[in-house]
């Protein structure tokens, strides 16, 4: 038969779908055990309407045959075949699938003569995964010469169409012992930038297999060399070595995530985790899923025991493994994952994928969103499950990745604080364990409005706070913020359950019980020398110096008012290009410690330069415990020399 041109928009066409389409040549093999494995499903299928017994499914196979001296790779199976006829309909015009044809035969009215129903052999169909009729023609990023015999199931005679890419093809007669087809690629030479003979190598022909292809629900064999011992009484010790060639299995087949659950043991589930996401300990929980419906889907998830070596750098990457009908179509699907449990790993397989014509890609989101939705919901009920049924097990995890659900609460605006809140823990100033935003209101006095933290770098430093020490002694518990986002986190969530978040450095706590308003007051009007002259003295280093009836051994301590506080300002100015944010610090005196009175003394003595030493030191010293930098360390060891030397 002479040489016939495509019937797509030739060149230009195929020009696009081999160098813009797709974006990785190694998924060319993919797109053809796919295409081989819907061969396979076809005449399964069709002996199912035919009842033809003849068919067993069992005898299917897919044979891929690497040769480096002819530099050829052959794919090969036993499947349904085409004619000739069909050879120049699916080959011929690019762009057109025979799978998809296949699909809408088989969802036309009437039942089948095995007695199936519509909705049975929708299920069947959905199985074909070829939809577009152009992943044959990805071999052409690797093969300068692509020939296709084949056989059609029940016909005598065979053909083989060939063609060297957009100048065209041509069909003609050939020998094929039985049905099925093989395709051979006559690879390219290699060049500088590309190896196309790494596809002729038996680890590579393997790694793409397990990567893409490991759960093809056929056999993927290949013809690969052994070496084996055998007896020999001329070798020296009455042995010798001997090479054979052995058709080796190169998937799995069954995916883990489609055995009955009762069938997976634990270490079944930590053995693959292991091999198939690059780990050397087992995961902290498994998370197995399968929902139908509108979009019907089985998800294997994974929370890791440890946190991943690059996790907080930009080289780490989020996404889950996602596979249509058990061939893979993307490595990462970051669209499955909200950023707050980007930690999780695993895959979700689905058949009701809308992909795009190169099946690396979706055409649209809908069932994406239906999807992460579920997981998003899923992911929660088992972190709050695992809260409860495994407290020790939860805050080893908590440990790991709660800072990310805390950056939950604070992204977008606080939109997630309802679905994150009650899975953070923080330490507690009672025992000093961790506890739940639930177990902390359960416990509150009955007339406690608030619920109380204070920030810190540590909870030993958050401790030495005299705010901290006060608010325990009046018997609130106090959650203890060490790190740097969880003040951020609880401004932004403003309250839980109806109970607000209240700092214990905030200046508005410095006023006492009500019985004590009237001692402040007076005590205003006593120290109002004081006030001033420390105001006058510290200038806009403070916006206020108040009297504190909370204070019971500490002079002084730094509060501060507004939406930034203390801790936020050091957190702020550690970023870069911070511009030296600061908090509207206020310092609390309390006029019962003896320093106060000494200062007040020295005011009334009329020794300005002794009582602005004084003032100054309270000052730093209230910083200091703050956890803050002191502007002038200079000035507050003159300060201090001073002061020893009178």
């Amino acid at each position: 038969m002479s040489k016939k041109q495509f019937k797509a928009e030739s060149k230009k066409l195929l020009d696009l779908m081999i160098n813009s389409i797709y974006t990785h040549k190694e998924i060319f093999l993919r797109e053809l055990i796919s295409n081989s494995s819907d061969a396979l499903d076809k005449l399964y299928y069709q002996s199912l309407q035919s009842g033809d017994t003849g068919v067993k499914r069992g005898d299917f196979v897919i044979e891929i045959r690497p040769d480096k001296d002819s530099r050829t790779l052959t794919i090969s199976d036993n499947g349904i075949g085409m004619t000739a006829e069909e050879l120049e309909k699916d080959l011929g015009t690019i762009a057109r699938s025979g799978s998809q044809s296949f699909k809408d035969d088989m969802l036309k009215d009437g039942d089948d003569a095995d007695g199936s129903s519509q909705a049975a052999k929708a299920a069947r169909a959905t199985d074909i995964i070829g939809q577009f009729g152009v992943g044959f023609y990805s071999a052409f990023m690797v093969a300068d010469d692509v020939q296709v015999t084949s056989r059609a199931y029940g016909q005598s005679e065979a053909n083989i169409w060939e063609s060297k890419g957009a100048d065209g093809y041509s069909i003609n007669p050939a020998a094929r012992d039985e049905n099925g087809t093989t395709i051979v690629l006559h690879l390219k030479e290699d060049t500088d930038d590309e190896k196309y003979s790494e596809y002729l190598e038996e680890y590579k022909i393997r790694e793409l297999i397990r990567k893409y292809s490991d759960y093809v629900h056929y056999p993927i064999k290949m013809m690969v060399t052994k070496t084996r011992q055998v007896d020999d009484p001329n070798a020296e010790d009455g042995k010798r070595t001997e090479s054979y060639q052995e058709l080796d299995t190169l998937n799995s087949m069954e995916p883990i995530w489609k055995r009955q659950k009762s069938k997976v043991k634990p270490e079944d589930y930590n053995e693959y985790y292991k091999t198939k996401f690059m780990d050397y300990e087992d995961p902290a929980k498994v998370i197995r899923t399968s929902v139908e419906g509108v979009s019907s889907y089985t998800a294997l998830l994974f929370i890791p025991g440890h946190v991943p070596y690059d996790y907080y750098t930009k080289q780490y990457e989020k996404g889950l493994q996602l596979y249509s009908s058990g061939v893979m179509i993307m490595e990462r699907c970051k669209e499955l994952l909200p950023d707050y449990f980007n930690f999780v790993k695993g895959l979700v397989d689905s058949q009701d994928l809308s992909l795009n014509i190169s099946r690396e890609m979706l055409q649209h989101d809908r069932q994406l969103k239906f999807i992460e939705k579920n997981l998003e919901k899923k992911i929660k009920k088992e972190l709050a499950q695992w809260m409860k049924d495994d407290r020790e097990g939860y805050e080893k995890f908590f440990a790991n990745f709660g800072n990310q659900l805390k950056y939950g609460i604070y992204d977008n605006f606080g939109m997630n604080k309802d679905l994150l809140s009650d899975l953070i823990l923080f330490t507690s100033s009672k025992e000093k364990k961790k506890v739940s935003l639930d177990e902390y209101i359960e416990r509150m006095k009955e007339d406690q409005k608030y619920i109380y933290y204070a920030a810190g770098e540590t909870v030993d430093k958050i401790e030495m706070l005299p705010q901290t020490k006060a608010a325990v002694d009046k018997g609130y518990e106090v959650l203890y913020f060490t790190d740097d986002i969880d003040e951020f986190s609880m401004r932004m969530m403003q309250n839980y359950k109806e109970k607000e978040f209240k700092s214990v450095a905030d200046e508005d706590m410095s006023g006492g019980a009500e019985e004590d308003a009237e001692k402040k007051k007076q005590a205003e009007e006593d120290n109002k020398p004081v006030i001033d002259f420390i105001k006058e003295t510290i200038g806009d280093k403070i916006s206020d110096v108040i009297i504190s009836m909370r204070l019971s051994d500490n002079p002084c301590c730094l509060s501060s008012k507004g939406e930034i506080s203390l801790e936020m300002e050091k957190t702020l100015n550690r970023m870069p290009g911070a511009g030296g944010v600061k908090a509207d610090r206020v310092l609390e005196i309390n006029p019962e410690s003896d320093v106060i009175k000494k200062l007040k003394a020295t005011l009334e003595a009329d020794d300005k330069d002794t009582s602005a030493s004084y003032a100054r030191l309270l000052y730093d010293q209230a910083v200091l415990l703050s956890g803050l930098e002191i502007d002038d360390p200079a000035g507050l060891a003159a300060d201090i020399n001073s002061l020893i030397g009178k």
